[in-house]
């Protein structure tokens, strides 16, 4: 230990400097390291919602007939006054189809299509009988970006949902 009353040499004090750094970094190292522990098994132990359950039930058997799906989800509340807009780039040549869901026992019934660059609807849609899903087919002409459009339909309960979509490519 140093008092203030002291001189160090310029060999001691390049020693106690470089100590003091390598504390820091160490320090930091650990730091860093833990919150990127903690953060990634918040995320690994995060349930899927209804929402998102119910769009994977659509998405499975695409899998098998080979259309791969991408592992996130949007997810976001969908009210009766107001639907969503997802903005999606796509690439000419692909086939796309969008699993989109609220939970199943919602009672509310979705539709949804794809808008292209001057607002026009696209798109084939297959919904479930109950209509709390669908999937929504897509082969864009042009590469570019598009969007989503979802909303509430008043053949089903009008209430906020979460709305989940899960996009699969070919």
């Amino acid at each position: 230990m140093f008092f203030l009353s002291e001189t160090l040499t310029s060999g001691a004090e390049d020693v106690c400097l470089q100590s003091m750094r390598a504390s820091h970094s160490r320090r930091f190292f650990c730091l860093a390291v833990s919150f990127l522990l903690v953060a990634s098994a918040s995320f690994a132990g995060r349930e899927p919602s209804d929402a998102e359950q119910a769009a994977w039930s659509m998405a499975r058997p695409l899998e098998k007939e080979g259309y791969f799906f991408r592992a996130e989800a949007w997810e976001k509340e969908l009210k009766p006054e107001m639907g969503k807009a997802v903005r999606v780039q796509l690439f000419k040549g692909n086939d796309y189809r969008f699993c989109i869901a609220v939970p199943m026992d919602s009672g509310v019934q979705i539709t949804a299509a794809v808008l292209d660059g001057d607002g026009k609807p696209q798109g084939q849609l297959q919904s479930v009988e109950q209509g709390w899903g669908l999937v929504l087919s897509f082969k864009p002409k042009r590469t570019g970006v598009y969007a989503v459009a979802i909303r509430q339909t008043d053949k089903g309960k009008m209430k906020a949902v979460p709305c989940a979509m899960i996009t699969g490519y070919q």
